[in-house]
């Protein structure tokens, strides 16, 4: 008699990028997924799998702090963003990583700020693709955890929250942000001309409820929603720096480009086309588009796809336990 494979535990999730690795996450029903990186059926991974059961901290690798650059970089190679780069872009931050890591790893990810960064930049300012390589693999986007830590600091009725809130359920670019006011909005439905396409193309953004509450909660400025401490509305320099600021604060890594991205990655998911996506968030072709969209995709027909595993080692018509009679001769007459 054959061996019946094993039932999965609860809440484990099956997921394999295009590039073809199997990556194991925990999610308890509409949660957060929290991903598992020992080996699949090695004890770590069972001891990984119970304290994302529990919600307990993820075990920590030898040397690794929580809250250091380490750490971040280590919660960054668990997401979905980290997993739908190519294998080649994957080998080619690490090794911009294990550079970093070297000289910073151990130090808090909120001390690492703006000037570090650029000086890391400069260093590698005779090779500008390396210099260029560096600047992207150090832009690691936010997670749901992040979000959910700075609202958490920067709660409802603070000009902080209004930034963050701005940023997320609009998609809108820093500079186009720092616009958007009052005068935008009619019917519920914000348009703004977006800076980068020169005035061509207007981003279409609904008004949510959960940024209608903020907006009229405020404090807000105006003519723009986003505004300093002196309800004055910010370049698009300033505010990229009070915003680090604040995500700093909060204990967050952050940059208004990382919030447009989980915008993005989150409509996706929710499954917003790529026109659709296009006139969100005001892009002039389908190329960004269609890899949000992609990858969206990909994970829920593999989730699809799981779901049919169930029934594998099963035929649609149970095969009969005798043997089967021949048919017999139809008759002539």
């Amino acid at each position: 008699m054959s061996t019946m494979p094993r039932p999965r535990p609860p809440h484990l999730q099956r997921q394999v990028t295009q590039h073809g690795r199997v990556a194991w996450y925990v999610r308890i029903g509409k949660g957060r997924r929290v991903r598992i990186r020992a080996p699949f059926g090695s004890p770590e991974f069972d001891t990984e799998y119970q304290a994302a059961l529990t919600g307990a901290a993820r075990p920590q690798a030898k040397g690794e702090a929580v809250g250091s650059l380490s750490w971040l970089i280590a919660r960054y190679r668990e997401t979905a963003a980290w997993s739908a780069l190519s294998a080649a872009t994957r080998k080619h931050r690490e090794c911009i990583f294990k550079q970093v890591l070297a000289t910073a790893g151990g130090q808090p990810f909120t001390r690492i700020d703006t000037a570090t960064v650029a000086a890391g930049r400069d260093r590698r300012a005779h090779t500008p693709d390396q210099a260029r390589h560096f600047l992207d693999a150090l832009r690691i986007p936010w997670t749901e955890e992040h979000v959910a830590k700075y609202q958490a600091r920067w709660p409802l009725g603070t000009r902080q929250r209004v930034w963050l809130d701005v940023l997320l359920y609009s998609g809108l670019r820093r500079g186009d942000a720092v616009r958007y006011g009052r005068q935008h909005v009619q019917g519920g439905i914000g348009r703004i001309k977006t800076e980068k396409s020169r005035g061509a193309v207007t981003a279409v953004v609904p008004v949510l409820p959960v940024l209608a509450e903020t907006l009229a909660t405020g404090p807000c400025g105006d003519l723009t929603f986003i505004v300093g401490a002196d309800g004055k509305p910010f370049t698009k320099e300033s505010f990229g720096n009070a915003f680090r600021d604040a995500c700093r604060a909060a204990g967050v890594p952050g940059s208004a480009h990382g919030v447009r991205k989980i915008a993005a990655t989150t409509a996706a998911n929710n499954g917003a086309t790529t026109a659709q996506l296009r006139a969100l968030f005001g892009w002039t072709d389908d190329r960004m588009a269609a890899l949000y969209t992609r990858t969206a995709d990909r994970e829920r027909l593999g989730r699809e796809a799981g779901r049919m595993l169930e029934n594998a080692e099963r035929t649609s018509i149970p095969s009969p336990w005798g043997k089967v009679r021949a048919a017999e001769p139809k008759s002539q007459g």
